[in-house]
């Protein structure tokens, strides 16, 4: 881009202890590097596919469908050299009300899935059809690439299915408070239940992002929960009922319960992680780089900024945390927009950057952050790029340098987790709780360690902590034959319990950005804090915490209808349309 400033004082990228506090990753956006809108914008360039291509479901809302993604130069029913076909393989249940529920531990669902790679035959779907809807308790092959389930938002559907069945539209404003028919409890991929490992996928140019053919799966899913209240809708009046508008179908996603299962994930990657947040980091540094802003620029903030405002009468929490986050954010978004209409604001040297610093001083990090998503906005030509830094081969560096000194280790610490010096572990607060896993579902949990037995049990989730234990074992006069010029190889002989925070410390020296710089077993910390991050790179919209534990949210609202893919694409879907 020739407006990039070069002749002004270089911004550096915002430092990790800034960015990776766990109160300012809870404030995290989605962005234009989000996965869902990288697929999204992949369908809509390469010309895809999508489309249900068979279904067989009864008047109660029993049977199977089957929708398809097909890449460039698939064709229906196969492969062809240049491209693929993918297929969402539902089956839909006639759920007792009793069994519904979103807890890892229900054994029911209103639907299953499993997204195949090819095109099913009928061997396939009576394969799937004994193993798909019993989830955990099943097993998929490695034609399967993920697993999935999801119930109705009871409410919501039921009037959706009778209004239609009269032969009404439903209230734009009934939708708008929900935003989905259906949520997912859980999508799984990456090798989990026999499903085939994401190793095998990395050659596969439409999946080089990261969580591809997860979204991949859930665009088909909110495909599938309109497709099922207009049938059961039929069903019941089939003189009278009509299909929903398609306006109101687009106004629909499809919602997410995450709760502790995922938390763990951003620590439990390090390497990934860091990748994330520095593509995210550069985009916005490149955009504070920029030395002018045209009239077309600046007019597209000031649309975006408008309907951010208009949506958040539509960001419906109970939770208090997130509803004094959403009462902030419409406070900043209202100042931002005084500020864009001052005379002359974004005519200074490094406009965007000198709005960013207003934004640092003045506003919320709930506003600062949705500012940063909505500067990487206005320059796709300059941020894009970054959307194919965002996967990597963790395995390339989970080896452990042996020959490494004690000396030049105890440097790294001191330099890369400043954070961790500034705690002290000695009180009860600084060491609250300890992550397991549950014996049931083997799913993450987070347990009361002075209240809760099974702190032996605990995952080496307490970064921090396990940091400080480490600097203190290399410290000690009580280690004996351990000094400066000790190496790590034999350090950890004597030493093994300190493993996973040596390579975490050898990795971070790489991969600045890889650590979060906060207290994960501290009393107050809450991992809805951690869940917001992840889904914020996945493109999740609408924050709903439950509680400190869980979250849900709206993924695809808003978003372009299949055949809306190949007809003058807006990339700013994402953002509600209605304006205050």
């Amino acid at each position: 881009m020739d407006r990039i400033a070069t002749t002004a004082p270089s911004i550096e990228l915002r430092p990790p202890e800034q960015v990776l506090r766990l109160e300012r990753m809870g404030s995290m956006h989605q962005t234009r590097l989000s996965f869902m809108r990288v697929l999204l914008r992949r369908f809509a360039n390469e010309r895809w596919q999508v489309e249900k291509r068979h279904w067989d479901v009864n008047r109660e809302g029993v049977g199977v469908a089957v929708y398809s993604c097909k890449g460039p130069g698939g064709v229906s029913g196969s492969e062809s050299a240049s491209g693929r076909t993918y297929s969402l393989v539902v089956f839909s249940n006639d759920l007792d009300p009793a069994k519904r529920s979103d807890r890892v531990i229900a054994e029911e669902w209103d639907a299953t899935f499993t997204l195949f790679d090819g095109v099913p035959d009928e061997s396939d779907i009576r394969r799937l059809q004994n193993n798909v809807p019993l989830q955990e308790a099943g097993r998929i092959t490695d034609k399967e690439l993920s697993l999935s389930r999801a119930n109705r938002s009871v409410r919501l559907f039921n009037y959706v299915r009778d209004e239609l069945a009269a032969g009404r539209q439903p209230d734009a404003s009934e939708l708008d408070k929900v935003g989905y028919l259906m949520r997912t409890t859980a999508v799984y991929g990456s090798g989990k239940f026999g499903a085939l490992d994401r190793r095998f996928l990395a050659g596969r140019e439409e999946f080089g992002s990261p969580f591809q053919c997860e979204l991949m799966a859930v665009y088909m899913i909110r495909m599938f929960s309109v497709d099922i209240v207009e049938h059961l809708a039929l069903a019941d009046s089939p003189t009278t009922a009509v299909t929903l508008d398609k306006g109101l179908r687009k106004s629909l996603g499809i919602g997410n319960s995450t709760g502790l299962g995922m938390a763990p994930f951003v620590v439990n990657h390090p390497v990934l992680f860091h990748h994330w947040i520095v593509a995210r980091e550069k985009a916005l540094r490149d955009v504070r780089h920029v030395a002018t802003v045209s009239k077309d620029e600046v007019s597209l903030l000031n649309s975006l900024v408008r309907r951010q405002l208009g949506g958040l009468v539509h960001w419906n929490s109970e939770h208090p945390v997130q509803v004094q986050k959403v009462a902030a954010l419409e406070m900043d978004l209202r100042l931002l927009s005084d500020c864009l209409t001052a005379e002359n604001y974004l005519t200074s040297e490094l406009p965007l950057n000198t709005l960013y610093e207003w934004a640092e001083s003045s506003l919320s990090l709930e506003g600062q952050e949705c500012l940063v998503t909505m500067l990487i906005e206005l320059y796709p030509d300059l941020v894009d790029q970054y959307a194919s830094h965002m996967s990597v081969d963790e395995e390339s560096y989970f080896k452990i340098d042996g020959q490494m000194k004690l000396n030049e280790l105890s440097k790294i610490l001191r330099s890369h987790y400043r954070f961790a010096f500034e705690l002290n572990f000695e009180t009860q607060d600084s060491n609250a709780r300890f992550w397991y896993a549950s014996e049931e579902k083997l799913e993450p949990r987070l347990g009361e360690r002075f209240e809760e037995p099974g702190a032996e049990r605990e995952h080496p989730l307490a970064v921090a902590r396990d940091i400080m234990r480490l600097h203190e074992a290399i410290e000690s006069k009580a280690v004996e034959g351990v000094d400066g010029l000790t190496t790590v190889a034999e350090f950890l002989l004597l030493h093994p319990e300190h493993r996973h925070v040596v390579r975490r410390a050898q990795q971070v020296t790489v991969f600045p950005y890889a650590e979060i710089s906060d207290n994960l077993i501290a009393h107050d910390m809450m991992p809805i804090d951690l869940l917001r991050c992840k889904l914020s790179f996945f493109g999740a919209i609408k924050f709903d915490p439950r509680s400190d534990r869980w979250v849900r949210i709206n993924m695809f609202q808003h978003a372009p209808l299949p055949e809306e893919l190949h007809c003058n694409y807006d990339d700013t879907w994402i953002y509600p349309t209605k304006v205050s």
